[in-house]
């Protein structure tokens, strides 16, 4: 049985016990009382005891069992902690131990399996996937872990000791689930693992967790010495945008040899003056709601900074940010004040989600290039969003993904190249390859179309503005 379990029969038992010692205890009173002043002969005063202590025993009983709902620590699904009782058992343990390490579990086809063989087998494969992790750790001489559903098919485990102690066993858990079934369903297992060396803030722990789910790390990877502290990294982040301390570079992309795009590139900087790349600090940016101040502050000053009359300037903004009204207001205003704007800005977007509102998309860039501003859609290739928006957004550029330019050379990739460019062409969209590090791929992306070339080979990268 898993703790999870044991726990909500021992929270059941003492709920019990509070519901039955007080009408006990007054039962106790009343029967005592009755004893003491009038043994022989009931008086009027008896019945108005009775009726109350019924009134009060009754409605007493329907607010424990209402409380008892919102109290509940269990799903009835895996019978597993539910992700509030979790958190709230972790910071404990948390507290009484220092060395601490959560692990994330992640059955990732869980919509496939849904959609394909109905929820009833999802919820099977949930409950399997849990049974399976308790026989697991028991087998290695873990009992009584806390395990907890935070959401879909992600399931966080509280281990004591930090990752290298449990390193071992979770990279050999990992391997004997790569074929992992469930009445002949293939079930698809990634894991991550974190502790408190991280950061002893809980929410830090399980956001990096999702954040090695995501970057396809190995499991077995603990967060560096030199990381910034989660805490940290929140306040420089706050005051680099407060202060607007930030440095913009630019590297040139030509077409045809000649330079036609210069891409801004974004750094934030710390108060004593380190800098923060967008791989570290655009997640913290996302969870603390600034993007959209963000993305205005950084397209204003790249603006502001562009001192030439015919160089495209490409500058990356949040989708989110874009279909947001007050970015648009703010956009339109900054591009009407600079007389160099007109026509000589570009948005870079990417996207992982499909946003299915397309004519309400389309309707938004079409005000924008109205203003004179071109889009572009990144990581074509990679995301499956971006290739949807070629297919149905009116844009003026795609970009490759990167894995692409590396694979230039092997001939399958090459061919996908290939037939992405033919499309792009026949809508009267660019192509655009970047990361082009040496003459090779620089003749290999010539060969096959692509329009905008960009890489160190092509040019270096410059300094614009720092404050």
């Amino acid at each position: 049985m898993l703790l999870p379990e044991k726990r909500e029969r021992a929270y059941r038992f003492r709920l019990a016990l509070r519901m039955g010692l007080p009408i006990f205890a007054l039962a106790l009173a009343l029967l005592s009382n009755r004893l003491i002043t009038s043994y022989d002969s009931l008086e009027l005063s008896f019945y108005i005891e009775v009726i109350l202590l019924f009134t009060f025993s009754i409605y007493f009983i329907f607010y424990m069992i209402f409380n008892s709902f919102d109290e509940r620590i269990t799903e009835l699904v895996s019978k597993t902690f539910t992700r509030e009782y979790l958190y709230k058992y972790l910071k404990k343990e948390m507290q009484n131990n220092k060395n601490y390490t959560l692990i994330l579990i992640s059955i990732d086809n869980l919509h496939d399996i849904n959609a394909r063989f109905g929820i009833s087998n999802g919820d099977k494969v949930l409950y399997r996937v849990v049974s399976w992790i308790e026989e697991y750790f028991k087998d290695k001489g873990i009992e009584n872990f806390p395990i907890g559903h935070v959401k879909g098919g992600d399931f966080i485990i509280g281990l004591r000791g930090n990752c290298s102690e449990h390193n071992t066993t979770l990279e050999l858990m990992l391997l004997k689930m790569s074929e992992f079934k469930v009445d002949d369903i293939e079930v698809k297992l990634s894991g991550a693992m974190s502790d408190t060396s991280f950061s002893d803030n809980l929410n830090f722990i399980i956001e990096n967790l999702f954040e090695l789910q995501e970057e396809k790390k190995s499991i077995n990877l603990v967060p560096k010495q030199d990381e910034i502290n989660p805490n940290q990294l929140e306040f420089f982040v706050i005051n680099a945008i407060k202060k607007r301390t930030f440095i913009i570079m630019t590297q040139d992309v030509v077409e045809d040899e000649n330079i036609v795009i210069k891409e801004c590139f974004v750094k934030l900087k710390t108060p004593d003056g380190k800098i923060l790349h967008p791989k570290s600090y655009v997640k913290v940016i996302n969870r603390l709601g600034l993007m959209l101040e963000y993305d205005v502050m950084i397209f204003q000053k790249s603006i502001e900074c562009n001192k030439t009359d015919n160089k495209l300037f490409a500058i990356s903004v949040s989708p989110s940010s874009l279909r947001n009204q007050t970015f648009l207001t703010k956009a339109k205003e900054i591009v009407s004040n600079n007389s160099l704007a007109k026509n000589r800005v570009m948005l870079i977007l990417a996207e992982a989600e499909y946003y299915s509102h397309i004519d309400r998309y389309n309707s938004i860039l079409k005000s924008l290039r109205n203003m004179g501003i071109l889009i572009a859609i990144d990581k074509l290739g990679s995301l499956n969003a971006s290739f949807l928006y070629l297919r149905e957004l009116d844009i003026d550029a795609v970009r490759f993904d990167q894995m692409y330019t590396k694979k230039l050379s092997n001939q399958k990739y090459r061919s996908v190249i290939e037939g992405f460019n033919l499309m792009a062409h026949s809508n009267g969209v660019k192509t655009w390859v970047r990361m082009i590090e040496d003459e090779e791929h620089k003749l290999l992306a010539k060969n096959v179309g692509a329009d905008y070339l960009q890489g160190k080979h092509i040019a270096p990268l410059e300094k614009i503005y720092e404050s």
